[in-house]
């Protein structure tokens, strides 16, 4: 992505990736643990040999470019903390949100006063959270304040008209229309977050909160999905991977596929 080879794709698929410089915000919890050590050595290591003096500065530049690759055409679909850390870096490109721990230097104070939403994808008027110690990033993700218990965790897939709404008819293509919820670092998104235009493909209203959004940028599309796993609803750091044999039908799997298999759909030309 760096060395500017992400046009030469047409899909982009965003998974876990924390954009912000922060480790995804991990500190707190892990900061002993040899993996995160390790984690960390291995993106200044990185950083440095491409030329940035903070790994922070390396992921807005791959996040940027992200943006570009966006703009000229290209498909992103991004899960998880992919998805919020990746608005937060674009917005966040002239100040500096990463306290001493994670790059070696104090965050700035008025770094709230100098996010510039317009450069963002999906979400404006966010608050940050500061506080390394914490697992949350801003307000986007409603994960540490939503009050939704397992067995009422759900959300719903919007019915769209496949003849004027093209595209969200494609990506909500389901053998379920309510989908077992799923958590994640990043779970859902505050609906009061959203920019206009913003589409909303499947929430959950009695939390106020959407699950799976789409939208465009420049010439190309994006698709934001909540949670980490479909199959695995809260799942933890060092649990072992999903076997994805065990679940051939999963509705939430399927929301994955559907993004996979959109960039290879052709729109037919029109008569006129």
């Amino acid at each position: 992505m760096i060395h500017g080879e992400l046009p030469k794709y047409d899909w982009l698929h965003l998974h876990h990736e924390d954009f912000t410089g922060q480790y995804s915000k991990f500190y707190g919890a892990f900061r002993y643990a040899q993996w995160y050590t390790d984690d960390i050595k291995i993106q200044e290591t990185m950083a440095h040999k491409l030329g940035f003096s903070k790994v922070s500065k390396m992921k807005l530049a791959v996040a940027q470019n992200i943006r570009d690759f966006c703009a000229g055409g290209g498909f992103l679909f991004a899960m998880c903390s992919g998805t919020d850390t990746f608005d937060i870096a674009l917005s966040a490109a002239n100040t500096d949100i990463c306290e001493r721990m994670f790059d070696g230097d104090a965050a700035d104070q008025d770094a709230q006063s100098k996010l510039d939403f317009s450069q963002t994808f999906a979400f404006q008027n966010f608050t940050l959270d500061m506080n390394p110690i914490s697992h949350s990033f801003s307000n986007i993700d409603v994960t540490t304040t939503r009050q939704v218990d397992r067995t009422r965790d759900f959300f719903t897939l919007f019915d769209f008209s496949a003849k004027w709404d093209v595209v969200p008819s494609m990506l909500t293509q389901d053998h379920d229309k309510v989908i077992k919820g799923f958590m994640g670092l990043t779970t859902a998104y505050n609906k009061s977050m959203l920019k206009p235009g913003v589409t909303i493909m499947g929430e959950m209203k009695t939390a106020n909160e959407a699950r799976y959004i789409h939208g465009e940028y420049g010439k190309g599309q994006w698709t934001f999905y909540g949670g980490h796993d479909p199959e695995d609803y809260q799942h933890a750091v060092n649990d072992p991977p999903t076997d994805l044999k065990l679940h051939p039908n999963s509705p939430g799997y399927r929301l994955i596929l559907n993004n996979v298999l959109f960039p290879a759909a052709k729109k037919k030309k029109q008569k006129t």
